[in-house]
């Protein structure tokens, strides 16, 4: 299933980077997107660099198994496998198209501290404070399943450990500095990547 898998990534990056960016440049003047924040090193610095190298991993392991360099590996090379992976992949594109819709002008990729935006509590932000990073794990999980090797492993595993890292040491304090006690109000209630899980203490 490496070509599928290979079309199927490509397909949900265009639209989630691509189209979305171009989109919020016509609707605001600017792409949303705000680099890798941190200093070189540092725990945020790493976390944007895992991100990258996710998505490279994610689009290099089908390529290597096409080019007959890695065979997948068999106990998952199999047609049910393959049939959960495609439709992990579809739910996680699909969610993270909503989340993206739900997040309207306040989309970004990446923090600007200087930066002040609408606190997001709308569709899928009711119950998960970072749906469309849910909905990539999910995305890349199918991936990962339609092309069992260890690039597409590798990908997934350092996609889990950047948006933790990314979550955690980025986006919350930026959050609870920009929007005080409305973000931990919001945030007690709301689970940080599944419902009911991760929540925040209000004080």
């Amino acid at each position: 299933m490496p070509y599928l898998a290979l079309i199927t990534l490509v397909l949900y990056f265009a639209l989630a980077f691509g189209w979305r960016s171009w989109r919020q440049w016509r609707r605001t003047g600017s792409t949303g997107f705000r680099g890798i924040s941190g200093a070189v090193g540092s725990a945020e610095w790493l976390g944007g660099v895992l991100f990258i190298v996710a998505i490279a991993a994610s689009l290099s392991a089908p390529m290597v198994e096409i080019a007959g360099l890695v065979t997948p590996w068999a106990m998952l090379a199999n047609p049910a496998v393959h049939t959960a992976g495609m439709a992990l992949a579809v739910l996680g594109m699909l969610g993270t198209l909503w989340s993206q819709t739900a997040m309207g002008d306040a989309w970004r990729i990446g923090v600007d501290r200087g930066e002040r935006t609408e606190l997001v509590a709308r569709g899928p932000f009711r119950h998960v404070r970072n749906p469309i990073f849910t909905s990539m794990v999910v995305g890349l999980g199918g991936i990962a399943l339609l092309t069992p090797n260890l690039l597409a492993a590798v990908a997934l595993v350092a996609l889990v450990v950047a948006l933790q890292l990314q979550v955690r040491l980025v986006e919350e304090p930026y959050l609870v500095a920009t929007h005080g006690a409305g973000y931990r109000r919001y945030a007690a209630r709301t689970g940080r990547f599944m419902p009911a899980m991760g929540r925040l203490q209000e004080n």
